[in-house]
């Protein structure tokens, strides 16, 4: 018996120093990573989170998928269409003359259906000949056509119906109920107007972002920052295309967290205690809110010479969210696409580790009746 517990004293001493250094685990200590930081061939930079560092971090570039695409501020169109090559219009002429070149005793009312505008901007009428009405109003082109129409037949008059072809009309591509091409009623259809047609955006879509193609240009923003900004909500042109998609920015969360996961960005700006929020927050009995890690990498421009940025292009962020700075400071610190976030593990659960085994060491023997 005197043998047995000299072993298991033995042993005991034997685990014991182990709590002094780190046990496998799902996630590195803080104090590891600020130990390699000191070292002098460490190819990382690392920086301590607080009030008074977030306004030079600010000044840093960005980094990740950050697509700055500009906008167009809306402005007020006019309340009729314009006539654009491949619209249809039809005419119809009224004449009561007896001896009309147009019309016939029993039916004074003859109709030109669907008549497409020329892509030189020409539509064609009877013993008138071709006339140019690009860039007219339907009521503009129906008085110039009345007027050409008179000098051939004083008596005659005109009315014109318009349906918009390609030139006047959008496309809603995707990320709606109902994508398709759509007419433009007039010069005030806006793209809230258009989406609102399209049968609103699909409910699925995570912080779902507008892109806007107009020729060779991509314009873009948030449906979150068009909804609280109406000054954003532009005019439409013909032949414009809208997509909405969902945000493709995402962060890593790693270690000591509630979900170790690629999480896409929920809203346009998510600081540190967002990304926190998202990733399910601190394991209870792993993870050391001290040593909050956020692991980003900035491209070779960011260390040049006369540049503002950081020591090195590999850069640790350090929070500790036990201090009301650091918890102030997370709020406003910005993660940006794809930084990696990890939560790291207290050093206490090592001591505990240990102290478990050999609780469980001396357990096993005294339940077997040995001790």
């Amino acid at each position: 018996m005197r043998r047995l517990l000299s072993l298991l004293a033995l042993a005991s001493l034997i685990l014991l120093p182990a709590a002094c250094g780190r046990l496998p685990g799902g996630a590195p200590a803080s104090e590891e990573i600020i130990k390699q930081s000191g070292e002098a061939d460490a190819d990382f930079a690392l920086y301590s989170v607080t009030r008074a560092f977030l306004p030079t971090v600010a000044q840093w570039p960005a980094t990740g998928k950050q697509e700055r695409l500009g906008w167009i501020n809306s402005s007020f169109g006019a309340k009729t269409q314009i006539i654009q090559p491949g619209d249809k219009l039809t005419l119809r002429i009224w004449d009561s003359s007896d001896n009309s070149l147009l019309t016939s005793v029993e039916q004074k009312m003859v109709q030109l259906q669907d008549v497409r505008v020329a892509a030189n901007g020409t539509v064609f009428m009877p013993y008138v000949g071709s006339v140019n009405v690009l860039g007219m109003t339907p009521d503009l082109a129906r008085e110039k056509l009345q007027d050409e129409l008179e000098s051939i037949v004083p008596s005659a008059q005109l009315q014109l119906d318009m349906v918009e072809g390609r030139g006047n009309s959008v496309d809603l591509v995707s990320g709606v109920a109902q994508p398709g091409t759509y007419p433009m009623p007039d010069r005030n259809y806006t793209v809230m107007g258009l989406i609102s047609a399209g049968g609103g955006i699909s409910p699925n879509l995570n912080n779902p972002q507008i892109r806007l193609v107009r020729g060779s240009q991509i314009f873009g923003t948030s449906v979150d920052r068009l909804l609280n900004n109406p000054q954003f909500d532009t005019l439409l042109r013909g032949g414009d295309r809208v997509f909405v998609e969902e945000d493709e920015r995402y962060f890593l969360s790693f270690g000591a967290t509630g979900k170790e996961d690629l999480h896409i960005f929920s809203k346009d700006e998510m600081s540190a205690m967002d990304a926190m929020s998202v990733a399910g927050g601190f394991q209870d009995t792993k993870a050391d809110p001290q040593g909050l890690l956020i692991l980003r990498e900035y491209g070779d421009q960011a260390v040049a010479p006369g540049k503002r940025g950081p020591r090195h292009t590999r850069v640790v962020f350090s929070l500790d969210l036990t201090s009301a700075d650091g918890l102030f400071s997370a709020r406003s610190f910005q993660i940006n696409p794809g930084d990696l976030l990890i939560a790291t593990e207290s050093p206490v659960n090592d001591a505990l580790t240990i102290s478990n085994l050999i609780g469980n060491f001396f357990g096993v023997f005294s339940r077997a009746g040995i001790l």
